[in-house]
């Protein structure tokens, strides 16, 4: 009775244990279907579109460059399109050192293949010499198999090296293309100048370029040998079993049925993974963008205090990106699970069923009868083509799977693809004077501040009819426009002439058009329309205001942007280049830094009239026939300057400088004027008259800058008194 009541109380036990874990189950489920839901529900609600300029939080992502307003990259023809496109330049050549790479990864990969089909079939009889109790035979294969792992182990790691080793070589063929041309005709310039689709030049350049040649490496060993693997275990899986007199038609049927089940799912259910990358790119480019900007603005921001602002930037597009990566985390969650549950269990169940039929149906499996009567047991068989079926079937529904989760990669890379397509579509474009920008929309305050200024506005793409013509002498421009890369006119028609010897002094207020004109000459900006005359590019010299001081010795920085053997080849020493110091009263800094192979930070060690001295010692340096100098001595002291510039024009370059230093009128011998309303004028300069002049504008400004004042006091005293004033009277009556 006792032995009775204990068992009913183990029963009662376990009834509520699996109670407890049904409770559980249900509570698990519950709660996943509460997390599930509202996420199923906003998905379905977004589904038909969304726009790209902003995320699942509804924040607008930072930054946009123009153009981006198109539709998203996705797997599509354009997509197909574009890869052909940059196929071009992986194999530039039908004989190439990475279309040799790529035979070489498809023969190891064919070899691998190859190699698991022969694995899968000696594992299935090293287990049919278990089962049968033969240790000979099974000690034998099992030295087969350890020797056999050699070569697959090699084939494994040349796979992995060749897949690194090509996705290298195409990202060597992509910069080397893009290197070129960004560097040709100044398109560096002109591409973050004048052209505003591209954001982030450098981001580009660099990390889309990497991603774009991993992901296409990557994604060729992902597709070529899994494609191969499915075709070759089918072909043995199908061949076994028609051997051994079973249909195969069924399993096959099965596995054809619940492979396309599972891609409809999986397309279903996929995220816009191009999209998504694309953003992740841009944001990760933008926050790049900003942790440059401070670097390069380091000083100014520390004047100013200005960190916790900077702070602000880099915070809030940090939060912009990590929500991005949030986002894409979030989707890559539900997606996997929902893969995996498809891949590992459904089609793991699936598999057995279609290992399991044909085996019990074959007829060449079935146990037989010997010539004494007894039966003949074919278990050791069964078991063999069991193992080998199944490794098989495992390694056929990996390449499958593999096959299907490239369908992600493929949307990722198609993200890159649109970057990476783009970036030398604008290239190309740029190089040709094709310039799209974003649209400058200026506020009703602006227009009413300036609407008594004559300054046109050109909508749409400006179309370059003028043309610049080398000459020997002189420059002359005649009806040139000076138009900024926004369309603003700035000078609707421009004509003078600088013969050689002459020396012109640009004056006029600020934005007129005195450093525009400057691009114009040095081929930085198009000429629109009118001729332009003017001598070969090495002919001319620009000096700006803050001289860029290169990577190198003290040495590189006087010659840039010559090398060392073009120095020697144009007959310089360090001789010379001491005698070009000395005239820019320079040549302390080569004892003070340690010599002319001293390398340093140029830009920090030098002070602002040291770096625009250096400025002016390139100009002798390379002696040229103009030199355009743009304010490149307002931080060095007059009497230093006077005896720069008389050493130049001693050295028969002529000046054509902005400047507003009065001591420098009488170093040029003509005048060009801008009135800041799109006006100018051209003449001969007399300095004296001018400086006559300036002086009684002077003398007339500090006379009157005292005016408000005594009004202002005139006025108290009025309200003081309760009395008016003539002179107020006098103003009324007017």
């Amino acid at each position: 009775m006792a032995h009775m009541l204990h068992a009913a109380a183990r029963r009662v036990q376990w009834s509520r244990t699996g109670a407890a874990k049904r409770a559980a189950c249900l509570l698990a489920a519950a709660y996943g279907l509460k997390i599930l839901y509202p996420i199923i529900r906003g998905r379905l609600k977004r589904a038909g579109g969304r726009g790209g300029s902003q995320d699942e939080g509804g924040q607008a992502a930072p930054h946009r460059a123009g153009g981006r307003g198109r539709a998203s990259p996705a797997v599509d023809a354009e997509f197909f399109r574009q890869l052909l496109e940059l196929r071009k330049l992986f194999f530039p050549k039908l004989v190439s050192a990475e279309l040799g790479l790529l035979c070489l990864h498809s023969f190891a990969l064919v070899s691998r293949t190859f190699l698991s089909i022969y694995v899968a079939a000696l594992d299935g009889k090293i287990v049919k010499s278990i089962v049968e109790k033969q240790p000979r035979s099974f000690i034998f294969k099992l030295i087969k198999w350890l020797m056999i792992a050699i070569p697959a182990t090699f084939v494994n790691s040349t796979i992995r090296y060749l897949e690194c080793k090509l996705a290298l070589a195409f990202r060597t063929r992509l910069v080397d293309h893009a290197y070129e041309t960004y560097f040709a005709n100044q398109t560096y310039y002109k591409v973050i100048s004048m052209d505003g689709r591209l954001a982030n030049p450098d981001q580009s350049l660099t990390e889309d370029i990497m991603m774009f040649s991993q992901s296409v490496a990557h994604l060729y060993s992902n597709l070529t040998k899994p494609i191969l693997d499915v075709v070759l275990t089918s072909y043995t899986l199908i061949r076994t079993a028609r051997s051994r007199g079973a249909n195969p038609i069924g399993p096959t049927v099965l596995a054809g049925l619940v492979v396309y089940a599972t891609a409809r799912v999986l397309k279903a259910c996929s995220p816009k993974f191009g999209k998504l990358v694309a953003e992740e790119a841009h944001r990760k480019g933008y926050l790049r963008f900003i942790h440059s900007r401070i670097i390069a603005n380091v000083e100014e921001i520390a004047f100013y205090r200005g960190h916790k602002v900077e702070l602000k930037q880099l915070q809030k597009s940090y939060k912009a990106l990590t929500d991005q990566m949030n986002l894409i985390l979030s989707k890559r969650l539900w997606y996997i699970m929902i893969e995996q549950f498809l891949m590992k269990y459904v089609w793991s169940s699936c598999g057995m069923i279609m290992v399991a039929v044909p085996i019990i149906t074959a007829t060449g499996f079935a146990d037989g009868e010997l010539e004494d009567g007894q039966k003949q047991a074919m278990v050791s068989e069964r078991t063999e083509a069991f193992t080998t079926s199944r490794n098989l079937l495992i390694s056929g529904a990996d390449a499958i799977e593999r096959i299907m989760s490239s369908y992600k990669e493929v949307t990722e890379l198609a993200g890159y693809t649109a970057r990476v397509y783009n970036m030398f579509s604008v290239f190309d474009e740029v190089k040709k004077g094709i310039y799209k920008r974003t649209a400058v929309i200026q506020g009703s305050a602006n227009n009413s501040k300036n609407e008594d200024k004559a300054e046109l506005h050109i909508d749409g793409p400006l179309e370059i009819k003028g043309k610049v013509i080398d000459v020997d002498q002189g420059i002359i421009c005649e009806n040139v426009p000076i138009i900024t890369p926004n369309g603003d006119v700035v000078v609707s028609r421009l004509n003078f002439k600088v013969e050689e010897g002459m020396n012109l002094l640009i004056t006029g207020p600020n934005g007129c058009g005195k450093s525009s004109l400057f691009r114009i000459l040095s081929g930085l900006w198009p000429v629109y329309e009118g001729v332009l005359y003017k001598p070969p590019p090495q002919h001319m010299f620009y000096i700006p205001q803050r001289p860029y001081m290169s990577i190198g010795t003290l040495r590189d920085q006087v010659i840039y942007p010559d090398s060392v053997d073009d120095m020697h080849e144009k007959g310089y020493q360090d001789q010379d280049l001491e005698s070009i110091l000395q005239m820019v009263h320079l040549y302390h800094i080569v004892q003070r830094e340690g010599g002319w192979d001293a390398i340093m930070d140029w830009k920090d060690v030098l002070s602002g009239g040291e770096k625009q001295r250096m400025g002016m010692a390139r100009m002798f340096y390379h002696k040229p026939k103009y030199a355009l100098l743009d304010e490149c001595t307002s931080a060095v002291s007059i009497d230093v300057e006077g005896k720069i510039f008389q050493a130049a024009k001693a050295a028969g370059i002529s000046l054509l400088s902005i400047t507003h230093r009065p001591s420098l009128w009488k170093y040029h011998t003509h005048l060009l004027q801008f009135d800041g309303q799109g006006g100018w004028r051209f003449e001969q300069l007399d300095t004296a008259i001018r400086l006559s002049l300036s002086e009684e504008k002077q003398r007339l400004e500090s006379q009157l800058a005292g005016i408000p004042k005594m009004q202002q006091r005139l006025n108290e005293l009025c309200k003081i008194l309760g009395e008016d004033s003539v002179l107020k009277t006098m103003d009324e009556e007017e």
